[in-house]
């Protein structure tokens, strides 16, 4: 599918078949996550992937009781990894460029999941250490996003977007 196409159809699934999603499939996710660019290239950032029911239901009682991480056949976890950035870049890396490098990183899974006929949504509301004890997540890592993923079993409207002049400014000149 042409790219913006594919931007242009993908939707947050909140609601999953009980197909299971092909192992190779994920194995594409994960790679299309893999090739994110990333700060200074150290990708900074784990996944980890959720399959067992069990460890699905605790981190949607974690989440508000979210039912699509329930749902999903899977569930990939990613998690800000700050030392690693912190290492290289200090302050800056350890706060921002590790979040940055795993929030893009999921963006590539979403998309390629997407590419690959799947469904999935963000899912960013949690609390940070149920999901770092559900996981057994490393003391240095930050949970930044769960994102479940699976064949749709619901098809949502296009949402209102904001308008592209409301959207983007050009800058003035400095003086």
């Amino acid at each position: 599918m042409d790219f913006f196409k594919l931007i242009n159809a993908r939707r947050s699934i909140r609601a999953y078949t009980a197909q299971p999603v092909e192992e190779d499939k994920i194995t594409r996710i994960i790679e299309a996550a893999n090739h994110a660019p990333s700060a200074g290239n150290l990708q900074a950032y784990i996944i980890v992937v959720v399959r067992h029911l069990k460890t699905k239901q605790a981190l949607s009682r974690a989440a508000l009781d979210q039912e699509s991480l329930v749902q999903a056949p899977v569930v990939l976890a990613f998690f800000a990894h700050k030392e690693m950035s912190a290492a290289k870049y200090k302050h800056r890396g350890h706060d921002l460029y590790s979040l940055q490098d795993a929030t893009v990183a999921c963006t590539y899974a979403q998309l390629a999941a997407a590419a690959l006929g799947l469904g999935s949504v963000w899912v960013g509301a949690f609390d940070d250490h149920a999901v770092n004890h559900i996981l057994k997540a490393q003391p240095d890592w930050r949970p930044v996003a769960l994102l479940p993923i699976g064949y749709s079993a619901e098809a949502p409207v296009r949402p209102q977007r904001r308008a592209v002049k409301d959207l983007a400014r050009e800058a003035a000149p400095h003086p």
